[in-house]
């Protein structure tokens, strides 16, 4: 038995593998050995305003006063926000404030 993994298209296991690449011979699917690797650079890094890279769980705190579209809640300059989540899209993070969930902009937060 080889402990290949199994193809990431059809996930067979019949997978087989040259220097720098894993094949199946079942769909015709090949991706690199260290295609965790791969995957891990080509992800963006949530920068807050600072350029301090942000992560999921993080506590960031607001720089400037954050009026929410659609309500008259604002978000105060100085708010704490504790366990942020990191989302794709133009407002990045995910967050509950007050009680109410809202998404923000990385770019109106610094890392706490």
């Amino acid at each position: 038995m080889h402990n290949l993994p199994p193809c990431p298209e059809c996930q067979m296991t019949h997978t087989y593998t040259d220097t720098e690449f894993y094949f199946c011979p079942d769909c015709g699917h090949e991706w690199p050995v260290n295609a965790e690797v791969v995957e891990e650079e080509q992800k963006p890094v949530t920068r807050d305003a600072h350029g301090t890279p942000l992560q999921d769980g993080d506590s960031v705190t607001v720089i400037k006063d954050l009026k929410v579209r659609g309500s008259s809640m604002v978000v105060k300059q100085g708010t704490m926000i504790k366990d942020i989540r990191i989302i794709d899209g133009d407002h990045d993070i995910d967050c509950k404030v007050n009680g109410t969930s809202l998404q923000l902009k990385s770019e109106f937060m610094k890392k706490a």
